[in-house]
């Protein structure tokens, strides 16, 4: 949503990268900003109006783990890979930097982005690709870094990425494809999915971050720094009450 003040800018901040554990980490040089807030970015399915406002909103059932999350070392979906994979090969032939799946080299993918939405203007038929590749990607660097499991079956608007130390779910081949339209793109879920108990909490964490100017607010550095804002804002909340130990599989997401 853009701001009332006519400046031409959206809610944002300087926000880094992240430890994986919760706990945000400085900036590396050259990192991006982010910070998204406004209708269809963050949302989640309606409840039940015959739901027990007492009962506790989720019942994931806790998984016994012998790492703190082994989901972030296991490998993604063929599919999702080898676009990834395509992303790596894009970003290497082009600046000669290899690209390691940490959220420090998102700035370097933004950079990437912006020259390639004029690309795209020329040749519209490259849109898909590159936009399914710098999706699969982030979506990469935020399933290595909080923990999650991908959906990754038929058309890529179904795609999926659920997370697992807090819930919450969206597809990155939307997020890569609105950042390259930079408008959004209906049927391809890139909004957080969130438990609706949660959405008000969440929305008033990322509506405090600073502004962004117009062409930075769908990058992928922006996206992951709003995905960091909501997930330690979600974890802060599962440890106070004792539930650092639940872990959401994808079942839970139905």
């Amino acid at each position: 949503m853009t701001s009332g003040n006519g400046s031409g800018s959206r809610n944002g901040n300087g926000h880094g990268g992240h430890d994986g554990q919760g706990n945000g980490v400085a900036d590396a040089p050259g990192g991006g900003v982010g910070g998204i807030v406004g209708s269809g970015i963050v949302d989640a399915p309606e409840p039940d109006d015959d739901e027990d406002d007492d009962a506790p909103t989720l019942h994931p059932e806790p998984i016994e783990i012998t790492e703190d999350d082994p989901t972030t070392q296991e490998l993604p979906p063929q599919a999702v890979g080898e676009l990834a994979a395509a992303c790596q090969r894009f970003i290497l032939g082009k600046y000669q930097v290899p690209l390691d799946f940490t959220s420090d080299t998102l700035s370097l993918v933004d950079q990437y982005v912006r020259e390639a939405r004029a690309e795209i203007t020329l040749l519209p038929s490259s849109l898909d690709l590159i936009a399914a590749a710098v999706g699969a990607y982030l979506g990469e660097v935020v399933r290595r870094t909080f923990g999650g499991e991908w959906e990754a079956v038929g058309d890529h608007s179904t795609y999926r990425l659920f997370l697992s130390k807090v819930y919450m779910a969206f597809n990155p081949l939307g997020m890569g494809r609105e950042a390259l339209t930079m408008d959004p793109e209906d049927g391809w879920h890139s909004h957080l999915v969130l438990d609706p108990k949660e959405r008000d909490f969440v929305d008033r964490r990322i509506a405090a971050l600073p502004e962004v100017p117009e062409d930075e607010y769908y990058l992928p550095s922006t996206r992951f720094d709003v995905i960091s804002v909501a997930f330690d804002a979600l974890r802060g909340k599962m440890i106070d009450r004792g539930d650092a130990g639940v872990r959401f599989i994808r079942r839970d997401y139905r």
